[in-house]
C-alpha cells in the first residue's frame, strides 16, 4: 500500500520532472522549488531506497523474483512534509536518514534495475502525482514516469564536482566515507544507470539541459524557475481556452441573439442561400463537413443551418478576446494544429454521443486543397469511431458583399456499411475520399 500524506487534489495537474545523474543536486533544487512554487514533492529516489532497505532487512536477493513480489506487495511506504522536511516511513518507521546509509547507497542502483520493482515503482509515483501539481526527481521520470510531463529538465555536472558535493552531504550527515570512495560509487552508478536494460538514464525529449558544474544552487533554481513560469503561464491559459461553459439560460440567451443577429446579416449581405437542407438530420448526431474558403464560411454554417453546429476550430483563434467569447457561447471546441490532439479528440466523440452535430474542415486550412494541403481524415476517424453519418456541404461563393453565397447540403454519407474486413487505414484512407469527393461535387452543383 502506498501514501504521500497530506496534499488535497488541485484541479490543475502539473508536472515537473528532473532527471539526471547521482549528485547534480536534483533533491535540492527539488525541494527548494517545491516550496516555491508550493508543489507536492515526490522523492522517487526514496521509494527505491525504501525497497532497497527493505530487501537488505529481509535478506532478499536479486534474482529471486517470486520474493521480491512478495514484498512489494506487503510494503509500506508513505511520505510526509513535516515542517519543511519531507519524512520517509517504511511500513510505519520512519527511516528518513537510514535510508541515506551507506549500505543502502551502495546497493540502490543494483536493486532499482530490477525490472518488476520500476513497474511497481512507476505506477506508485504516477498515483502520487495523479490530481497534484507535483515536481519529481529522478533517473527516468521525464523517459518513462512521465513522458509527457508539462516541464522536463535534465540536470548534470562533471563526475568530480559532482563527487565534491555527496562527500559534503555526506559530512553534514555524519556519514563516514573517503572521497575517493564517493567519486568510484558516483563512476559505477552512472555507468549502471546509463545501461539499464529498461528505464536507463538519458536525456528526454524535449528536455532542457543544465550543467551545473559552474553553477550555484540559486543560479540553477533561477534557470529552471524561468522554464516552469513559461510553462505554468501557458498551462493556465489553455485551461482557459478548454474549459467549457456552463449551459445557463442567459448563455442561450446570447447565443439565441448573436445567431439571429447574424443571420440576418448573412442573407442581406452575402445573399445566402441555403439548397438541400433536408439532408441536415435533425434526430442523430452527424458531422458536418465543408469546404474551408475564408473565416466567414464556419460562421455561416453555424448561425444559418437549421441544427446547432460545434465547430472544431484552431486554439490559436481563442487568444483574441472577443472571438473566445464567441467560441464559449457556441460551444466551439478547440484543437491543437499540427499534433493529434487526445482532448479535442476526446470532446469530439463524447459531443457525438449525447447527440450533437460537430462541424469541421477536412482541409484543415483556408482553400487546403488549392493550396495542395494533405486533407486531414479526423472527420473519417470519428465518423468510423462513433457509427454517425457524415454530411457534406458544398459551399459556393467569394463572401464578397452583396454576392450571392450557397450552401449546398449532401445526403448523409453512412460508412458503418464499409466491409470490416478491409484494414483500419484503408476504410479511413476511402471514407475520407468519399468525404471530400462529395464536398466537390457540391460545390460545383446546386441541384
Amino acid at each position: 500500500m502506498w501514501f504521500y500524506k497530506n496534499h488535497a487534489k488541485k484541479k490543475m495537474s502539473f508536472v515537473v520532472g528532473i532527471d539526471g545523474p547521482a549528485g547534480t543536486g536534483k533533491g535540492t533544487i527539488t525541494e527548494r522549488l517545491a516550496k516555491k512554487y508550493n508543489f507536492v514533492n515526490i522523492d522517487t529516489g526514496a521509494t527505491y531506497r525504501c525497497v532497497t532497505l527493505q530487501m537488505l532487512r529481509e535478506k532478499i536477493k536479486l534474482e529471486d523474483e517470486e520474493k521480491i513480489a512478495d514484498m512489494l506487495k506487503n510494503i509500506k511506504i508513505e511520505m510526509e512534509n513535516q515542517k519543511g522536511t519531507l519524512k520517509v516511513f517504511l511500513n510505519g518507521e520512519d527511516v528518513t536518514k537510514e535510508i541515506r546509509s551507506k549500505e543502502v547507497t551502495k546497493n540502490v542502483s543494483q536493486v532499482s534495475s530490477i525490472k518488476q520493482i520500476r513497474l511497481s515503482m512507476a505506477t506508485l509515483q504516477r498515483k502520487m502525482a495523479q490530481g497534484k501539481n507535483v515536481i519529481m526527481e529522478g533517473r527516468d521520470i521525464c523517459t518513462v514516469v512521465f513522458p509527457t510531463a508539462d516541464v522536463k529538465i535534465y540536470l548534470d555536472a562533471d563526475d568530480e564536482e559532482r563527487a565534491k558535493r555527496r562527500f559534503k552531504q555526506n559530512q553534514e550527515k555524519n556519514i563516514d566515507m573517503p572521497y575517493e570512495e564517493v567519486l568510484e560509487n558516483i563512476r559505477k552508478r552512472d555507468k549502471n544507470d546509463k545501461e539499464k536494460e529498461f528505464g536507463a538514464l538519458k536525456v528526454a525529449d524535449g528536455a532542457t539541459v543544465i550543467d551545473s558544474t559552474n553553477m550555484t544552487i540559486k543560479e540553477v533554481e533561477k534557470e529552471i524557475s524561468k522554464i516552469i513560469d513559461k510553462k505554468l503561464k501557458a498551462k493556465k491559459k489553455e485551461e482557459k481556452i478548454y474549459k467549457e461553459r456552463p449551459e445557463t439560460t442567459w448563455k442561450k440567451i446570447e447565443r439565441a441573439t448573436i445567431k439571429a443577429i447574424l443571420h440576418a446579416f448573412y442573407k442581406i449581405v452575402f445573399r445566402l442561400e441555403k439548397v438541400n437542407e433536408e439532408n441536415l438530420p435533425m434526430d442523430e448526431p452527424v458531422i458536418v463537413c465543408a469546404n474551408h474558403l475564408n473565416t466567414w464560411d464556419a460562421v455561416g454554417l453555424v448561425v444559418c443551418s437549421k441544427r446547432r453546429i460545434r465547430f472544431i476550430a484552431k486554439e490559436d483563434l481563442f487568444n483574441n478576446g472577443f472571438l473566445n467569447w464567441i467560441g464559449h457561447v457556441f460551444d466551439v471546441i478547440p484543437i491543437k494544429r499540427g499534433m493529434r490532439d487526445m482532448e479535442a479528440m476526446k470532446r469530439c466523440i463524447k459531443a457525438l454521443k449525447n447527440g450533437e452535430t460537430l462541424g469541421i474542415f477536412p482541409e484543415g486550412t483556408r482553400r487546403g486543397l488549392a493550396k495542395g494541403a494533405k486533407v486531414q481524415n479526423g472527420a473519417a476517424y470519428m465518423a468510423l469511431k462513433t457509427k454517425v453519418k457524415v454530411v457534406p456541404v458544398g459551399i459556393q461563393g467569394s463572401f464578397k458583399p452583396f454576392t450571392k453565397v450557397t450552401l449546398n447540403y449532401g445526403k448523409p454519407l453512412d460508412f458503418t456499411k464499409n466491409d470490416d474486413k478491409n484494414p483500419e487505414k484503408e476504410k479511413l484512407d476511402q471514407a475520407t475520399k468519399e468525404i471530400m469527393d462529395n464536398i466537390i461535387m457540391l460545390t460545383n452543383s446546386t441541384k
